[in-house]
């Protein structure tokens, strides 16, 4: 590569490479005296072979006879001067960086760390070699077969889902094939994603990854996997048959079924961090091969610099870090299959050498750039833990971001816990006051982190004792409510509300403009119990309880009737913002209407008052285009409230396509402009206007 932004050296000659009948191993140590590559066998036993340095810090060497399923490690020679960023300690046995498999886990009772128990800054010489990960050298095989169509961005409906808890406990699975990436293939799980409308499934980290040694010491794990530990390699524990490259054809497999069936493949990547966490944390690979190089440091170089609030913070601001990065994106498109990503802590990687934030950064270029990364779609989690690191709004046209300002908003409109609907109108016509398009915004109500759907309507607390931190974890700020009892109940009444909550809640996230992302189960009644912190629960605890799928029937029809309706009707899914411009009737004949207008519920569009009276809990979307328009009643009001219809230059009529309510709480026929409907308490009624003579 020749960009001054990236390597200055061809990347391809790093990891390890299958070449007639030998393997080529190449590692980027460019402060490193000596480099051993170590070749292990079934008994534990290796062979070490010392490597070969060019100009640009890499170390190389080709081994005669080695096949795939060949483990193997580097043991990284150099000073100990945790004073200049220096951590190197042969002792340890690290895994390669651009490893395509990983096998065996952390045994956390081994010599991990690179330092003695008495100090961070002094070396341990005990050997880790049977304590560590290893990596694998595998065949190259064919790229799973890709999708016929790429949705647009304004079509996507994403699923964010979790790669063993979607079918960990899936009737219809075959038992050895839960929790796995088979099993998230399986015909009948595929069945459901498409029944529902999903585009996209969005997976929960599948990089290799490990748990921190504080969570395994409570006798949990790291069950999400925001602990990254290889960037090229899927992680091996979702493999129904084996680690020594299965996961790796697995994977491919998974992809290629999802793309038979029309659902794009997104990762959510986490390139922020890494599972070593802070250096008084384990030495698995990147410290030991150069500390100062791959992670942020503090000035006097002894520690790490966190704005990730994960112990360390991967230094994309060194041109080989941030190559690494973009070697793992493209490989993941070219050679895996997937279809975009999903940034986590994506501030972390636009941070430049001084650790600024800097939204001119080469990555952010690299991706515009790039032939392969501009073809698919990138997804920011707008912020981080540092300085300045909150983004929302920031990333440009060629992104979208997760917007929490929606999730915020929305959860306190429907619990009563706003003054008015000027902020709802922002948010339901795409956020307009952050984003420059509304295929900018990924909005969503719930998330991997915090409650679930059903939980933000039967907890006003969260209940993460089984965390094992007394309750402390997690976030305080829940926005929801219990609808009047604190966890499950028998009372129909509560029940009822709640089930009727979720419909709104789901409504108004599918019906907004901008990109829904459902979180997983939330259209079955997934709960936790409360858990809103869940990330070290591989437990029922975390995974989808597919026996609760029947009772939450009634959420799961109400998201398949309004996907069909985004899908099947454009107006409803606009990828440039109304401005309340003037469009034509379908005949031509009629006074032309606004493509965007807001009603007030007493026949006319919202005026001043309207907007500025903070007791209002009622308003109507209307959307259009030459050939058809909706009308979307939000009324979130505990009592029915009648309303007067638009009259004629709108619609000619009425009729209600989907609703929150109870059947029999609206009416069933075509209502006339100008008629008044009475709309039940707590709910969202989607209207679609006649305009026939």
């Amino acid at each position: 590569m020749t960009d001054t932004n990236t390597a200055s050296f061809d990347t391809s000659a790093l990891g390890s490479t299958l070449v007639n009948g030998s393997c080529r191993f190449g590692l980027w140590a460019p402060r490193a005296e000596r480099v051993e590559l170590a070749r292990v066998a079934d008994d534990g036993s290796q062979v070490n072979h010392d490597m070969v340095k060019d100009e640009h810090g890499v170390w190389t060497i080709e081994v005669p006879g080695v096949q795939a399923g060949q483990r193997y490690g580097y043991r990284v020679h150099g000073p100990w001067d945790p004073d200049r960023g220096m951590r190197f300690n042969p002792a340890k046995l690290l895994l390669d960086p651009y490893a395509r498999a990983i096998t065996a886990g952390v045994d956390y009772h081994g010599p991990i760390m690179d330092h003695t128990p008495e100090s961070n800054y002094d070396p341990d010489p005990t050997d880790d070699a049977t304590s560590v990960p290893l990596a694998v050298v595998i065949e190259a095989s064919e790229p799973p077969t890709p999708i016929a169509h790429r949705h647009d961005i304004s079509e996507s409906v994403i699923y964010e889902t979790h790669v063993k808890g979607y079918t960990r406990l899936h009737p219809l699975v075959p038992e050895h094939l839960r929790g796995t990436y088979a099993g998230l293939a399986y015909p009948a799980v595929i069945d459901h994603l498409t029944s529902i409308g999903v585009t996209a499934i969005e997976l929960l980290p599948v990089q290799q990854f490990v748990s921190e040694p504080f969570v395994v010491g409570r006798g949990l794990s790291n069950y999400w996997g925001y602990n990254t530990l290889g960037f090229f390699a899927p992680h091996a524990a979702y493999c129904s048959v084996g680690s020594m490259g299965d996961q790796v054809r697995e994977f491919k497999d998974m992809v290629t079924s999802f793309h038979e069936a029309g659902i794009e493949v997104i990762l959510d990547v986490v390139y922020n961090h890494t599972g070593e966490g802070g250096h008084e944390g384990p030495t698995l690979s990147f410290r030991g091969i150069d500390h100062q190089s791959y992670y942020r440091l503090t000035n006097d170089h002894r520690n790490d610099y966190d704005v990730t609030g994960c112990g360390n913070s991967v230094d994309t601001s060194r041109p080989e870090v941030l190559t690494m990065v973009l070697d793992s994106l493209r490989y993941w498109v070219t050679e895996m299959g997937v279809d975009g990503f999903r940034y986590d802590l994506a501030t972390t990687l636009i941070r430049d050498a001084s650790h600024g934030v800097d939204q001119n950064h080469p990555f952010k270029q690299a991706l515009v750039d790039d032939p392969v990364l501009r073809t698919v779609k990138h997804i920011a989690e707008p912020w981080d833990l540092g300085p300045y690191g909150y983004q929302v709004g920031a990333w440009g046209p060629k992104w979208s971001e997760w917007n929490d300002r929606f999730r915020n908003y929305v959860r306190d409109f429907w619990r009563g816990a706003v003054s008015g609907v000027e902020e709802l109108a922002t948010r339901l016509c795409g956020s307009p006051d952050l984003y420059g398009q509304p295929t900018s915004s990924i909005n969503f109500v719930t998330a991997h982190d915090g409650f679930t759907m059903r939980d933000l309507v039967t907890y006003d607390m969260k209940h993460n004792q089984d965390n094992g931190e007394d309750n402390h974890d997690g976030s305080n700020d829940n926005r929801s409510w219990n609808c009047g009892w604190e966890g499950e109940t028998t009372d129909q009444s509560i029940v009822m509300l709640r089930h009727r909550q979720v419909r709104n809640l789901v409504a108004t996230l599918l019906l907004a403009t901008g990109v829904p992302m459902i979180t997983a189960g939330d259209e079955m009644g997934r709960t936790q119990h409360g858990n809103n912190n869940a990330y070290c629960q591989d437990s029922p605890i975390s995974w989808m309880d597919w026996d609760d799928a029947e009772s939450w029937s009634d959420v799961t029809d109400l998201v398949t009737t309004i996907t069909a309706l985004r899908r099947e009707h454009p107006v409803l899914r606009p990828s440039i913002y109304r401005h309340h411009d003037p469009v034509g009737d379908i005949n031509g004949s009629r006074p032309r209407r606004a493509d965007l207008a807001w009603f007030s519920g007493h026949g006319g569009e919202m005026v001043n008052n309207d907007w500025h009276d903070e007791g209002r809990r009622t308003l109507g979307m209307y959307t259009s285009d030459d050939s058809e328009a909706f009308l979307i009643w939000f009324h979130a009001g505990d009592h029915p409230i009648e309303i007067v219809l638009p009259t004629a230059r709108w619609g000619q009529s009425w009729r209600v396509v989907a609703s929150t309510a109870l059947p029999g709480e609206i009416p069933d026929e075509a209502v006339p402009a100008g008629l008044s409907v009475t709309l039940p308490s707590r709910c969202v009624v989607v209207m679609q206007a006649s305009h026939a003579a």
